[in-house]
């Protein structure tokens, strides 16, 4: 494993893709920001990190058998690596909301950016892009934001989070190399954010509905079933929580 470490940089993910169109990288190179200036999430949305209190990095990670249509079970074996240290930690009501966002008390703590290189119908690698919030005590217009400070009531190490991290995503994706995606699509539906609770959900172009999270299909969509009792699945971008 090799860690680079920067100073400032415009974001972990980019930094990294740049480097693989240059170099062949070392499986499991990990890029840490002390600054990250355009950090990037799901949906096009920007990632807010603070200086010298988040925690940002990448990973760049291999597959030799990863087929694209089980390529969500990377976001899965990463979700269930950071839910497990967060839970060591002490963390409390640690969930993961769909399709890669980690919650503490219903509030968002991390994010999770996958950005997958392939061959054909395979994964042949993956840079994984993980933002944590970890001293921050605040969050100016983000009420539904924290960290493990504000989670936890005690300042934790960046350095000792990320190694912790590091280990347990390593681990995941030994179990799944190991055990197949059936043991890793258990464990990240157990914890699915509101699964079973009715919510309000919205399509980009519809009205808002009620729907009950069942699960996740085997290619990553959400599963919900709807007031007339039929489970429908969407894909990512395909539907909106609300609050």
């Amino acid at each position: 494993m090799k860690i680079i470490k920067l100073n400032a940089i415009d974001s972990t993910n980019n930094y990294l893709l740049d480097l693989l169109h240059k170099e062949p990288l070392e499986d499991f190179t990990v890029v840490v920001a002390e600054d990250q200036q355009m950090g990037r999430g799901q949906r096009e949305n920007t990632w807010v990190s603070t200086a010298q209190k988040s925690l940002t990095f990448s990973i760049f990670k291999r597959f030799e058998s990863l087929s694209m249509k089980h390529q969500f079970s990377i976001s899965m074996a990463v979700s269930i690596a950071i839910k497990k240290t967060l839970d060591r930690y002490g963390i409390p009501n640690v969930t993961i909301k769909w399709p890669n966002d980690i919650m503490s008390r219903s509030r968002k703590l991390s994010g999770i950016l996958i950005e997958n290189q392939s061959k054909g119908s395979m994964v042949v690698s993956s840079v994984i892009g993980i933002g944590m919030n970890v001293n921050e005590n605040h969050f100016d217009g983000l009420p539904q934001a924290t960290s493990l400070l504000i989670s936890s009531g005690k300042p934790f190490s960046r350095e000792v989070v990320l190694q912790n991290l590091i280990k347990a995503i390593g681990n995941e994706f030994n179990r799944l190399a190991e055990q197949g995606m059936k043991a890793i699509h258990k464990d990240f539906e157990k914890h699915l954010f509101k699964r079973g609770v009715v919510s309000v959900f919205k399509e980009p172009q519809g009205e808002p509905f009620n729907g009950c999270i069942q699960g996740v299909s085997g290619s990553g969509e959400i599963l919900i079933e709807c007031e007339d009792e039929k489970v429908r699945s969407f894909r990512m971008k395909e539907i909106e929580y609300l609050p």
